[in-house]
């Protein structure tokens, strides 16, 4: 009996695909000099900006969090820490970001994280019919409705951006 093979692709694109999820892949040709990552993704797609959401880690009280927010904005740490019933948010450091997700900065993606994370989504992401988030990896997009975004990371969505 042949050996069926796993899903090809990032752990991101694994996982959606394993959810029988609807979703769409968007590559482009990263620049390494670009500023910004989510601004790079969103210019090379011809994408509006605020369709476009980054994937931060930050430690709220002492506990790592993932923050899902548009890249035409920031996040705002007391939000975030509001929206989790926590009092303190601070940016996580990067490299223990990088080792809890499984993933490089810049290619965080709220999808198939290597330990799953509490996940809050800005609430903006819900006006839109689709939005785009790192696929996995520097230059990999992946487009999905908002509802499936929030179900598969399981998360809360509250305004957690500031413009």
């Amino acid at each position: 009996m042949a050996k069926k093979k796993p899903p090809a692709g990032t752990p991101a694109i694994v996982a959606l695909t394993a959810a029988g999820a609807e979703f769409t892949t968007h590559a482009y040709a990263h620049d390494p000099a670009h500023a910004s990552y989510g601004e790079e993704a969103a210019e090379a797609l011809g994408i509006p900006s605020d369709r476009v959401f980054k994937t931060l880690v930050a430690e709220v009280d002492g506990v790592l969090t993932v923050a899902v927010v548009p890249v035409s904005g920031s996040l705002d740490l007391k939000a975030l820490a509001s929206a989790v019933g926590g009092k303190r948010a601070v940016m996580a450091d990067p490299a223990l970001a990088e080792r809890t997700t499984g993933y490089v900065l810049g290619g965080i993606s709220p999808l198939g994280q290597r330990k799953r994370l509490r996940t809050v989504i800005d609430a903006s992401a819900s006006g839109h019919p689709t939005v785009c988030c790192s696929a996995g990896r520097r230059g990999l997009e992946v487009e999905l409705s908002p509802s499936t975004l929030t179900a598969l990371t399981d998360a809360t969505l509250a305004p957690i951006a500031r413009p």
